[in-house]
């Protein structure tokens, strides 16, 4: 849109540096403690590393979903999209206030979530994928993430929606989560119903559900060498484990 300034200017162009405009873009940060490195056992008998993903290891992680992307069954073609999408949002810091976990076993990458702070007290689930088939990683990492937004970052509320059907059933079902009325509420993952639990809930009924679905513990802190093991992605899991 264009008019004429109500008063005269002395310059009728201005110019700007990226610079000064890439602060407008990114937005104030909130600041967030870390996730603290976690180890599983599992039930196969290996150990998974859940930690940070690094920034340097986006484009890894870029490469592998978008082949996610193009399988399909279960959903995982909108899953893969989204989830490209978020890792680049991420990567290019165009995503307010992101956290991203991976599960590492022995460096190979086998479990994802990510999420996001809407404020102080809302955590914004994203997604969680399951690398690697048989071993309830997806639902560890579910559990490590919830776990670090009420336990660690002491937020009050966590707001999921589902994408596919065994989403909704593990964790919309399965948790008894209750919903905001729709569309006075909209989850921005495509405006689906927002489905919720409260620290209160947390404490008292879902925290104990995760732990007996997974049967697994989060430990901390994560000896040195297993750290060192998982400090970077080593290999990435076939498609066909997904």
């Amino acid at each position: 849109m264009r008019l004429e300034p109500p008063v005269e200017v002395t310059r009728d162009k201005l110019t700007f540096d990226v610079s000064e405009i890439e602060p407008l873009l990114q937005g104030p940060a909130m600041d967030i403690q870390p996730f603290p490195p976690a180890m599983v056992k599992l039930k196969d008998g290996s150990t998974m590393v859940i930690r940070e993903a690094k920034l340097e290891e986006a484009p890894i992680m870029l490469e592998y979903v978008e082949k996610v992307m193009k399988i399909q069954h279960d959903f995982y073609d909108i899953v893969g999209a989204r989830v490209y999408a978020e890792i680049l949002g991420w990567y290019r810091k165009r995503l307010k206030d992101p956290y991203t976990i991976i599960g590492l076993i022995d460096g190979e990458w086998v479990g994802f979530a990510n999420g996001r702070l809407m404020n102080e007290d809302i955590n914004i689930s994203l997604h969680t994928m399951s690398l690697k088939r048989g071993l309830r990683i997806g639902a560890i990492m579910y559990y490590a993430k919830a776990a670090y937004a009420f336990e660690i970052l002491g937020q009050k509320e966590w707001w999921a929606t589902y994408e596919s059907y065994n989403g909704w059933k593990r964790w919309g079902l399965g948790m008894a989560q209750p919903s905001y009325p729709w569309p006075e509420y909209q989850h921005e993952l495509g405006g689906a119903k927002v489905y919720y639990i409260t620290k209160k809930y947390w404490d008292t009924t879902v925290h104990d559900y995760i732990k007996q679905i997974t049967g697994a513990e989060l430990v901390r802190p994560v000896p040195e060498d297993l750290l060192a093991a998982n400090a970077d992605i080593k290999e990435v899991p076939p498609l066909e484990n997904i």
